[in-house]
C-alpha cells in the first residue's frame, strides 16, 4: 500500500465546502429553575418509559415548537408566578 504524507495544516473549508446540515439540531446546555412538581412529573415518566427525564423534557419542548403551541394564562402572567 502506498504511504501518504500528512500536512502540518489543512484548509478545512477547501476540504468540505458544504454547510453542516445538522447545525440547527445542535443542543446547547442551559440552566433554569423549575418547580419540583414538574421535575417529579418528568422523572416519573422517565421511570415508566426508560428515557432520561431531561430527554423527555426536550422532546416535549421540541413538540411545542413543531406545533407552535402558545401558552395562555387565564389570569394573566402574574397569576402564573412570572
Amino acid at each position: 500500500m502506498e504511504e501518504m504524507d500528512m500536512r502540518e495544516e489543512y484548509d478545512i473549508k477547501a476540504l468540505n465546502p458544504r454547510k453542516n446540515p445538522y447545525a440547527k439540531k445542535i443542543k446547547k446546555p442551559v440552566t433554569m429553575n423549575m418547580s419540583v412538581t414538574t421535575i417529579e412529573y418528568f422523572k416519573a415518566m422517565s421511570d415508566e418509559s426508560g428515557i432520561p427525564y431531561q430527554v423527555l423534557m426536550n422532546y416535549y419542548l421540541d413538540d411545542c415548537v413543531r406545533q407552535q403551541k402558545k401558552l395562555r394564562f387565564v389570569g394573566g402572567p402574574e397569576s402564573a408566578g412570572i
